[in-house]
């Protein structure tokens, strides 16, 4: 069950039913007796709210776990390396002491060799309790129905996957340098009205964008709803995203699976973006772009309905690997997606 949830978030609903499950918030503080007891770090504790309620962290924390991309993105770029990470997927074995080559997208960014305390939706309690991490950090549909237990091994966190600046202020601040938050969501802001001016002219000319995510056109998904960074850098930009009529009054928050026939009445949609969520028989790190395109091009291509759109006869229709913004939906996803849109949608002058 937790990976289809994970599923729902990351690799973007690839023909699986479910649902997440509703996390109710309680109070559980930690308490000063739980804490690190030296007077020093006695003097540094604040509480830091998150969606279990609030704890409470003293000092610095320089061992900190990790339970998923979604919060190692925040973590790594503020300049703070974790001692332990549990990946959202089972593509690596033992501990990573290759991080760039095992870790995807980043590992690049870490500087240490990193215990791996299992999958980041089922950790291993008992190598948590080995490495003894004085903070752990996790997310909400990943980690609730265990927070009560990773709170008895380390002050816990667990955040909203997709809320980037509120992540990255409380991480900040549970790491003890909360001065460090500001300065990168500033230049993280800035980076996308800089690149913003570039896709003016192609903005002007085709605003109206429909955001899509499939694996190989089995099953598709409307982008607009809950689908965090991957729509909402595109609005940004200045882009209008459409959705078929009637879509927009389903739940907000979950996936809304549409079919190709009704994409039909998007016949006229400026431009589409596909995000490619395959990930069947994914082996290693290192093939996961390739993968979650693979033979999503080719079943566009073939697909009547999928080329009887103006934005197919146009050429307007752009593939992105969907881990970019939904795996990584912070400072560091946000610079890769804006490469990424930039190198697609700018690579030839709107037509």
């Amino acid at each position: 069950m937790k990976c289809l949830r994970f599923c729902q978030y990351l690799i973007l609903m690839i023909g699986v039913s479910f649902a997440i499950a509703a996390c109710q918030p309680n109070s559980n503080h930690r308490s000063l007796e739980s804490a690190p007891s030296t007077p020093s770090l006695l003097d540094d504790c604040r509480m830091i709210s998150h969606a279990q309620g609030e704890t409470e962290i003293c000092g610095q924390p320089q061992r900190i776990a990790v339970l998923g991309p979604f919060v190692l993105e925040p973590l790594i770029a503020l300049g703070i390396q974790p001692i332990a990470f549990a990946d959202q997927a089972a593509w690596h074995q033992g501990d990573y002491d290759q991080p760039s080559q095992q870790i995807p997208y980043l590992g690049e960014y870490i500087t240490n060799s990193l215990t791996n305390v299992g999958l980041a939706y089922q950790p291993s309690i008992e190598t948590l309790i080995k490495v003894q991490p004085d903070l752990i950090l996790g997310v909400d549909f990943n980690n609730a129905e265990q927070y009560e237990v990773l709170s008895e091994i380390a002050p816990t966190l667990l955040l909203k996957w997709d809320e980037t600046e509120t992540n990255v202020t409380k991480i900040a601040k549970a790491a003890g340098h909360p001065e460090k938050a500001r300065p990168l969501i500033a230049e993280m802001k800035r980076k996308i009205e800089t690149i913003k001016a570039n896709f003016l002219p192609f903005v002007e000319d085709h605003s109206d964008i429909l955001l899509l995510s499939s694996s190989q056109l089995s099953e598709i998904y409307l982008g607009n709803t809950a689908h965090g960074l991957c729509s909402s850098l595109l609005v940004d930009l200045g882009f209008n995203l459409v959705a078929p009529e009637g879509v927009r009054e389903n739940k907000p928050g979950m996936p809304v699976p549409i079919s190709l026939e009704t994409l039909t009445q998007m016949k006229d949609a400026d431009a589409i973006i596909l995000l490619g969520s395959n990930l069947n028989e994914l082996q290693t790190p290192d093939s996961l772009r390739e993968q979650q395109l693979a033979g999503l091009k080719q079943a566009w291509a073939d697909n009547a309905i999928a080329q009887s759109l103006d934005a197919s006869k146009a050429g307007r229709v752009y593939f992105i690997p969907a881990y970019l913004c939904l795996g990584l939906p912070g400072p560091i996803g946000t610079e890769l997606y804006l490469e990424e849109l930039k190198e697609q949608l700018l690579s030839a002058p709107p037509s």
